[in-house]
């Protein structure tokens, strides 16, 4: 049995009435505050066990090339670094791309920066070549794509050697013969904004 609440002495303001919706509020926050502190460990426990799952791994079909790490390192000759590729060359050398004609990049063991290679069979790129020998100004060997000529040497039935002939450093791309010319009509473009253009001159006579 509950215990009549004596009347204020006189002069002594009446206490306002409790209030039953303040009450059921603050039940309802300490009743709140320490489930929602609940479902946070727990969904952090769970989204880190999902990301440590080992079958929680996404599935890729198809086929793709091997990564660079895993095709050998490939032994690449070049001619001496002249002063004109090593100004121009590390232009075009920050280019190149990782995938070419549907190739990946693989390392190259060289004693210059400036060689580049794509695939089994390779494909290779060597900026600072050597002229082509045997290039003749306008002669049938020729081809312009996106704005670089090139001189096509296919005597090697293994091998087709394209070489640019107007820029101020010979840039060679070696494609094998039983590719298509795609790997150099997708490098045009890059050699023509990297490497500046000079008037083309015949090159030496072949041995």
């Amino acid at each position: 049995m509950s215990t009549p609440a004596p009347d204020p002495a006189p002069g002594q303001a009446t206490p306002p009435p409790a209030d039953p919706l303040r009450r059921a509020a603050l039940i309802a926050t300490a009743v709140l505050v320490p489930l929602v502190v609940v479902l946070l460990v727990l969904v952090n426990v769970v989204g880190r066990g999902s990301e440590e799952e080992p079958d929680a791994v996404a599935e890729i079909s198809g086929t793709s090339s091997a990564p660079r790490a895993e095709l050998p390192a490939l032994p690449v000759d070049t001619p001496d670094i002249t002063p004109e590729a090593d100004l121009a060359c590390p232009a075009l050398m920050s280019q190149l791309p990782l995938e070419l004609a549907e190739e990946t990049s693989r390392r190259v063991d060289s004693d210059s920066p400036f060689a580049y290679a794509w695939g089994d069979p390779a494909t290779v790129l060597i900026c600072g070549a050597d002229p082509p020998a045997g290039y003749v100004i306008g002669g049938p060997q020729t081809l312009l794509v996106s704005g670089v000529e090139w001189f096509v040497d296919t005597t090697d039935p293994d091998v087709y050697v394209w070489t640019t002939v107007d820029r101020n450093v010979p840039v060679q791309v070696r494609v094998p013969a039983s590719s298509d010319s795609a790997a150099p009509t997708a490098l045009s473009p890059l050699i023509a904004g990297a490497i500046p253009y000079v008037e083309p001159t015949p090159g030496p006579m072949p041995d």
